[in-house]
């Protein structure tokens, strides 16, 4: 049996957005329905965080998401099995209240997890996991051990992962809890990434900085076989321009209307045709533009001048400044504090 697997899609987002709803629209309307109409699958296992705020939800967006998404679906005849993450149990001790219960509940064609649970598709038994916290964790520790299952889909944190390209966490559950297990595939980071036994799927769509360049899209799981098959998006949201006294007859800037940009400005000997290239960003009506011209770190803190890579992502730049720094205090911590106000500033609107 062949279901297609989504997750993190984050319904909302960037407080509900117009714009970046319109990007989602079209991975839809391009990619995720013409896939399972082409590939006649009639099942889908959303791994959690369909909606953006855990605390409440947008008129707006949830109009949205019922118009341009789960209309079409129950339309289609297409059961939608949904997993509770983080953002959408409105308690952090607790997943019982939660948006898919009580914002969804005309559609019968969508089961909710709150608890997990062993799902059985054709032959295969899956353990659905949803996201474990104080209440739960017990229960859900001692249904991993007594499971035969051999597959885990889930929305799991687990340390040793990355949270997106940049970051990885340093922070979760042990993924050793999981090795009985043949394959675990999870949502909750953004990012694909794949360690032994476990897979994060990653979102479905770019939704901050940290994600650009970074493959998205959703996947095929054939559970007979285990095999999971990627179906990529190839819209992007953001993207980075190198100038380097680049013609602006050269720049395709039709490709960036409603984008967010960045210019990074690696050579500019003539500062004239520089404007000329980016106005002509500007007239093509891109939605935001940054213009990064200086990597120069001196003067920054007192020691050795800080030379800094453009190709070298910022938390290695922090680490680094946190290394060389002559300061009487716990590194390793200062660290993890700055990662973490990092990550939320990539989030941030």
């Amino acid at each position: 049996m062949k279901v297609a697997i989504i997750t993190d899609q984050h319904f909302g987002a960037r407080k509900a957005s117009k714009l970046f709803h319109e990007f989602f629209l079209r991975f839809y309307n391009e990619v995720f329905f013409p896939t399972l109409e082409r590939e006649g699958i009639t099942t889908v296992i959303d791994m959690g965080d369909t909606f953006d705020s855990r605390r409440g939800i947008d008129f707006w967006a949830l109009d949205w998401a019922k118009e341009n998404y789960y209309d079409r679906l129950q339309k289609m005849g297409v059961t939608v099995h949904t997993i509770i993450g983080n953002h959408t149990a409105y308690y952090k001790n607790t997943n019982d209240i939660n948006a898919i219960s009580l914002l969804l509940r005309e559609y019968e064609n969508v089961i909710c997890y709150s608890r997990a649970t062993e799902v059985k598709f054709d032959k295969r038994n899956i353990l659905f996991i949803p996201w474990i916290n104080q209440e739960n964790e017990s229960e859900t520790n001692d249904l991993i051990k007594k499971s035969k299952s051999k597959c885990v889909i889930g929305h799991l944190e687990l340390k040793g992962f990355n949270a997106n390209k940049l970051v990885v966490m340093d922070h979760g559950a042990d993924s050793d809890v999981y090795k009985k297990f043949d394959l675990v595939l999870s949502g909750h980071y953004h990012t694909r990434s794949c360690k032994n036994n476990i897979r994060y799927l990653g979102n479905p769509y770019e939704l901050y900085w940290s994600d650009v360049d970074d493959p998205r899209g959703f996947h095929i799981f054939d559970t007979e076989t285990l095999e999971i098959t990627p179906v990529n998006n190839p819209f992007k949201m953001f993207y980075n321009i190198y100038y380097e006294d680049t013609p602006h007859q050269l720049l395709k800037s039709v490709d960036y209307s409603d984008k967010i940009v960045k210019v990074v400005v690696r050579k500019k000997s003539d500062p004239l045709q520089f404007e000329k290239f980016i106005d002509k960003l500007y007239k093509s009506n891109v939605h935001e533009l940054k213009i990064v011209e200086n990597f120069d770190f001196a003067g920054v803190y007192d020691t050795e001048d800080l030379e800094s890579d453009e190709s070298e992502d910022t938390v290695s730049i922090l680490n680094r400044y946190i290394d060389e720094a002559e300061v009487e205090m716990d590194k390793s911590m200062l660290k993890n504090i700055l990662k973490e106000v990092y990550i939320e500033a990539c989030e941030a609107d």
